[in-house]
């Protein structure tokens, strides 16, 4: 279910026909945060909100002035998609330790706009990081 997000399991014969679902997608461009996230769509300047619970996850990442798609079904919004990678400033972290050289050890760090990601221990407060929003991760300094 498109809007729900809920799974049906359904048998279909091999001659059954089913219809295409009517979705959309359309560029919009964040503005801010209210009750609601405000965007604005950059062909009309026309601003419209979307839900907290359509926006998930990718909340965390949004920046004034980011560029999405927003996904419409039967025109209201479903979802959005972030662009897979986003620069942020790290905001603050632990320092790092001379010698501490374990490729696989990571530290906690908090970006500029209060999201928590893991670093490698290299990291200091005020670099610009990618990461990626898919997945949360640490991709590169920028």
């Amino acid at each position: 279910n498109i809007l729900t997000s809920q799974v049906l399991e359904k048998s279909w014969g091999s001659t059954d026909k089913i219809e295409d679902a009517d979705v959309s997608k359309k560029n919009a461009q964040y503005i801010y945060k209210d009750k609601n996230f405000v965007f604005m769509d950059p062909e009309t300047y026309e601003q419209f909100e979307i839900t907290e619970e359509v926006v998930g996850d990718g909340a965390k990442f949004l920046t004034e002035g980011d560029k999405v798609i927003v996904s419409y079904f039967e025109g209201k919004p479903t979802s959005i998609e972030l662009p897979i990678t986003l620069v942020f400033e790290v905001g603050y972290t632990e320092p790092g330790f001379r010698g501490n050289t374990v490729s696989n050890a990571y530290k906690d760090a908090t970006l500029s706009n209060g999201a928590q990601v893991k670093v490698p221990p290299f990291i200091k407060i005020g670099d610009k990081i990618k990461v990626d929003t898919r997945t949360s991760e640490y991709v590169s300094k920028a």
